[in-house]
């Protein structure tokens, strides 16, 4: 499967300076002329790795999602997923973080959507959905985490995307930007509910 990384739509200009180097975004700056002449100071964060979503799909046809827990969160409902480690294409991080958090191996993975969730963040999130699936483990959370999964089907999962403690918030826009586009929503339903065959 060979991924194409989208662009931004506010790229980081190469004069840029890097400024600050954290743990999870280093903060770039630069200065920008304005339409009046006049100069002003611009920032953008970038993540130093991308990151992965995943939806199982099961046999019934419902979707695997996560209720986690982490320190100093309040509980919330996820996709599987998590940030690329060096050298990982988007699709070896599904098959790793499906495998760590649900303990399943999946034979087909579709690309559903990727994205930059954020205009100020260079960053992009892939989300997959996962099928044929087959639990070869149990769940191998980080120290950091506290999972367990739960199954719903799509109709489900429509009003979960739309509640507060649901944590993905790319995937919920795409989705529910779909709906204004009937074959479209119509062909993510089919995604998010059939399982055997491929699409």
């Amino acid at each position: 499967m060979n991924i194409k990384r989208p662009e931004s739509k506010q790229p980081i200009p190469k004069n840029a300076k890097k400024v600050f180097s954290g743990i999870l975004f280093d903060i770039y700056q630069w200065e920008q002329k304005m339409f009046d002449g006049s100069t002003a100071t611009f920032e953008k964060a970038k993540r130093p790795a991308d990151s992965v979503n995943v939806l199982p799909i099961t046999k019934e046809g419902k979707i695997i999602l996560c209720k986690q827990e982490q320190p100093q969160e309040i509980p919330f409902i996820s996709a599987l997923g998590g940030r690329l480690d060096a050298g990982e294409s988007p699709l070896d991080t599904a098959r790793r973080e499906l495998l760590e958090e649900s303990g399943y191996e999946a034979k087909d993975f579709i690309l559903l959507n990727a994205t930059h969730p954020d205009i100020k963040v260079d960053w992009v999130c892939y989300t997959f959905i996962a099928r044929s699936l087959k639990k070869v483990s149990s769940i191998n959370s980080d120290s950091g985490e506290k999972i367990s999964l739960m199954e719903v089907t799509f109709d489900e999962y429509m009003k979960i995307i739309t509640k507060d403690n649901y944590r993905d918030s790319e995937i919920a826009l795409f989705i529910l930007k779909a709906k204004e586009d009937k074959a479209e929503f119509d062909r993510i339903k089919k995604l998010l509910k059939v399982s055997q065959s491929r699409v």
